[in-house]
């Protein structure tokens, strides 16, 4: 979904993948065992309309729908008011789509197809990362049910069952692929690199992985995991008695860990819908819009300001998302346009799209990702800021706005 302005107020619109260029390019997995809060994550980051219960196995096909990242617009910068198209722009704040999929929940032995395991693997081939939405409050175990439970063990077997998976992928196609290159005289990353084209795994992450270990060794199917599949610890369920207190134990075992609160957030953006509150994404707090709140509404988003804003400063899940495409996968945001003085595109939307490309993009490399036309009769570039003309290996800094000159 994305957000468009009304008379009143912003409101939420479909938009499609065809429209969104580099969408097609960013797919964001939610993984965890049942029970653990993933749909009630993935519900409060999209607000789509799915099944949430406290029962395992509730997602048995994969949910998929669009999330938002959000990253400063330059229309501040520039002293315009922008028209977005390809995303939405909220004072200044670009709110950006990617698309988010919430798969079946695993339990230990996935990858030799136990519970929904063939499925929830599959489902993750084509992911760019992965957040791992983990109960903290420490009362699910690793098969999803109500239990005491260590949530640091349910972070090693999930991890666990994603290498065991890709581990029997690679097995099968490493010795044929490294007879091909070896008949053809080529590197092995790149045959390798190929027979794994179905888990979205590129070249160079494959070379990146070998630099310490070899492809037959278990150690190497980490390593690729973590370089092509990073993961992100969502430490849902902090609001909970105790839970801060496990957070605090399990960080110091399992590293970087963030913590949040799917249900304060899916309350907020639902409030926010509904016109009751004021509430913008990633935000630290809220205000009242509405007199209609009953008391028990005024209660419950009292205690959200109280247990989990306040004490926190947000809800998790947005700082979540960001965290994930900016710094795991590394994307920086570009606006291209096709008239550098006014920054706008041919029908005059100023700043009309914003692009996410990986850092260290060249502008050639962005041209032919805005436009195969554009990079076969590329000329150069144009940057706002200086107005200066801009070569073909010039890297494209977060939250340039550029355009493109490429020939007729």
């Amino acid at each position: 979904m994305v957000y468009r302005k009304t008379k009143k107020h912003w409101k939420r619109e479909a938009i499609t993948f065809k429209s969104c260029t580099q969408l097609k390019y960013m797919l964001i997995g939610l993984v965890g065992v049942p029970n653990s809060g993933k749909s009630t994550f993935f519900k409060s980051a999209t607000l789509a309309d799915i099944e949430i219960a406290n029962y395992p196995f509730t997602t048995i096909e994969p949910n998929q729908g669009v999330a938002h990242i959000t990253a400063p617009c330059p229309c501040k910068m520039l002293g315009v008011k922008c028209n977005p198209q390809n995303s939405a722009c909220v004072d200044g704040v670009r709110h950006i789509p990617v698309k988010l999929l919430d798969v079946a929940g695993l339990v230990p032995g996935a990858h030799e197809g136990k519970g929904l395991g063939n499925q929830f693997l599959d489902d993750l081939r084509q992911a760019d990362g992965l957040i791992h939405v983990l109960d903290i409050s420490g009362k699910t175990d690793a098969e999803g049910k109500e239990n005491e439970w260590d949530p640091s063990k349910t972070i090693e077997i999930l991890e666990n069952e994603i290498d065991e998976w890709i581990y029997g992928i690679i097995q099968k196609n490493y010795i044929k692929s490294k007879r091909i290159a070896e008949m053809e005289k080529k590197p092995i990353e790149r045959m390798l690199a190929q027979n794994l084209s179905g888990l979205g795994i590129e070249e160079h992450e494959i070379k990146a992985a070998m630099r310490d270990n070899n492809p037959d060794e278990r150690e190497f199917t980490t390593t690729l995991r973590k370089i092509s599949k990073p993961i992100i610890i969502a430490a849902n369920k902090i609001d909970k008695s105790g839970a801060k207190e496990i957070f605090e134990k399990v960080r110091e075992s399992s590293g970087e860990m963030i913590s949040c609160s799917a249900d304060s957030e899916l309350a907020l953006r639902e409030a926010d819908k509904h016109g009751l509150i004021n509430y913008k994404l990633g935000s630290s707090d809220f205000t009242i819009a509405s007199g209609n709140l009953n008391e028990k509404q005024k209660a419950a988003l009292e205690f959200i300001r109280s247990n989990v804003l306040k004490r926190f400063g947000t809800t998790g899940v947005q700082k979540i998302l960001n965290k994930m495409v900016f710094e795991k996968l590394g994307y920086v945001t570009v606006y291209p346009v096709a008239d550098i003085n006014h920054a706008t595109d041919k029908k005059g939307n100023i700043l009309p799209d914003v692009f996410l490309v990986k850092k260290g993009t060249t502008l050639k490399e962005l041209a032919s990702k805005v436009h195969s036309d554009m990079a076969d009769k590329f000329i150069g570039g144009m940057e706002y800021k200086t107005k200066r003309k801009i070569g073909a290996e010039q890297k494209i800094n977060d939250g340039d706005v550029i355009e493109i000159i490429f020939g007729k």
